[in-house]
């Protein structure tokens, strides 16, 4: 069963955090690639390489809640890749992924700091040191729900909450746990930005674009401080990608790109599990688009 991480304060005296916390159908408008079983086993298709393996690496990847979405798919695939894994996200739900996976899950709220501070001991104390670190965490949920609102009516409140689920829990997370990387040498940071924000913008969604454009930011200066350490941090962009979260409106623009059709999480899973990879060493301050070519298109011709 996955630790229930729940919020006992702000950490204590001596450096070391409370850790008590730790202890649908969808229409189909047209075929894309999914995850057969061939996937789930091996999701490179063919053994992979050393360059690619992770082996005795200690991975997070957090907002892994849902089995449709990128965060799921980067567990299983870093997995794959021989990483010891963990996995976080709000709701309880988190427990059955982790079962699925073979892997740790933790519930926690990433938006505060003491819950984040738990999370990393609980991890430590479990798995060991992380050196691999994806913060997909970000998005909407019941709970806190997408705020879609122009700029002239949106409350202070809920340009809060939109900055602190899609930026603030990326920042926490990676304050976490850099140190840790930096003594180890090695390290690799990779944050889930969005093509909204950093390419281009969506009216009524300036608190998310603003957010995801702050990723970038963070990416790039944290980057820069943790180079000479042995890590890399960079950030992946994706456009229009059909999870369990994807709306009948969100999937037929997919069908609008340059591809003719929305990207997989297994797609920019993929991606996250190269820049993860020892092979992608030489890549720092970067964001990857993943998005079929849709922010390249100047004009789409009829």
């Amino acid at each position: 069963m996955a630790p229930d991480l729940r919020s006992s304060g702000p950490a204590g005296k001596g450096g070391r955090r409370d850790a008590s916390r730790p202890s649908s159908a969808r229409r189909t408008l047209r075929a894309v690639p999914s995850s057969g079983p061939e996937l789930a086993d091996d999701p490179a298709g063919e053994e992979s390489t050393t360059a690619e393996r992770l082996d005795g690496r200690v991975a997070l990847v957090t907002g892994a809640g849902s089995p449709d979405g990128i965060g799921y798919a980067t567990a299983r695939r870093l997995k794959s890749m021989g990483a010891a894994v963990a996995i976080v996200s709000t709701t309880r739900r988190i427990h059955d992924r982790a079962s699925e996976l073979g892997v740790i899950g933790f519930v926690a709220d990433l938006t505060v700091e003491a819950e984040v501070g738990a999370l990393a001991d609980a991890i430590s104390d479990q798995l060991g040191g992380v050196e691999i670190l994806v913060n997909n965490a970000g998005l909407a949920s019941k709970a806190s729900p997408e705020v879609l609102r122009p700029v002239a009516q949106l409350t202070y409140e809920e340009w809060r909450a939109e900055i602190d689920r899609n930026l603030t829990t990326a920042f926490l997370v990676s304050r976490a746990f850099v140190g840790g990387m930096a003594e180890h040498g090695w390290g690799r940071i990779v944050n889930l930005a969005a093509t909204a924000g950093p390419v281009n913008a969506l009216p009524a969604e300036a608190g998310y674009a603003a957010a995801k454009a702050g990723v970038v930011g963070l990416t790039r200066a944290l980057a820069m401080e943790l180079v000479a350490d042995g890590i890399t941090v960079n950030a992946v962009a994706p456009g229009i990608i059909h999870t369990g979260a994807s709306t009948l409106v969100e999937l037929k623009q997919g069908f609008g790109t340059p591809m003719g059709r929305p990207g997989t999480p297994e797609e920019v899973a993929a991606t996250i599990a190269f820049l993860c990879s020892p092979g992608a060493s030489y890549i720092t301050g970067q964001m990857l688009v993943v998005d079929g070519g849709n922010s390249v298109r100047e004009a789409q011709y009829r």
